[in-house]
């Protein structure tokens, strides 16, 4: 009897870490290093290394060669959430006129710590620069909108990891970058960022480490209980 050897099972497609990184990876990757340096795991001649290494990295197995030596870079990504949030908010959900202003011009500014974060919010750097950090912030409301405008300034927004983050901008001769983010509860706050950086800068991140201490008052809803027990861990 003739027997043949059964062909090998392929693989039916590539391993994730043969994928070709996107700019979301490398941007993710970026920020671990970034928050790696702050704590003082690395030094800044292996943070500048490794970052060179992030730009010019073309799979996300390179990449993760980059962090696998970091307690950030093993924890588990949050699932995404069933239905992406929309790029745009609510129409009628946010009013036109702002609940704070935040200006520098020729100077600086900022709103960071435990504040509550209204509806929108309005930042302007002028010759100046402006930081929004929303990590310890409590929100009001699921929906809030930053529009931020800069005029060869800075404006930097953090955000807590577990919320949502839309973008909605562009630069003249400058640059305007918001990295989206999905959070994997549906009921998480979404911040949404609009603006400019007229030869300036505009960048808005999660804060890695970092999750939303609360959510108050909701328009319509409660805050689900299942939803507070996760964000108080």
């Amino acid at each position: 009897m003739d027997l043949q050897k059964p062909a090998p099972i392929q693989d039916a497609g590539p391993r994730v870490s043969e994928l070709r990184a996107s700019d979301a990876d490398r941007d993710r990757v970026a920020d671990i290093l970034r928050e790696a340096l702050a704590e003082g795991r690395l030094t800044a001649d292996e943070h500048a290394e490794r970052v060179e290494g992030v730009l010019h990295a073309k799979t996300v197995g390179e990449l993760e060669v980059f962090i696998r030596d970091l307690p950030a870079g093993h924890r588990r990504r949050s699932a995404p959430a069933c239905t992406p949030v929309p790029s745009r908010p609510t129409p009628g959900a946010v009013p036109a006129e702002a609940d704070a202003n935040v200006v520098a011009v020729f100077s600086s500014a900022m709103r960071r710590g435990r504040w509550r974060a209204g509806r929108r919010l309005h930042a302007y750097a002028i010759f100046g620069s402006v930081e929004i950090d929303l990590s310890e912030a409590l929100f009001e409301y699921q929906q809030v909108v930053i529009k931020a405008v800069s005029v060869f300034g800075d404006v930097q927004i953090r955000v807590p990891e577990n919320i949502s983050l839309r973008g909605t901008g562009g630069g003249v001769l400058g640059n305007f970058e918001v990295s989206p983010l999905d959070s994997g509860e549906p009921d998480a706050p979404v911040v949404y960022v609009d603006g400019w950086a007229v030869l300036g800068n505009v960048e808005a991140h999660p804060k890695r480490g970092r999750l939303v201490a609360d959510i108050l008052e909701r328009v319509h809803d409660k805050v689900d209980r299942k939803l507070r027990k996760h964000l108080d861990r």
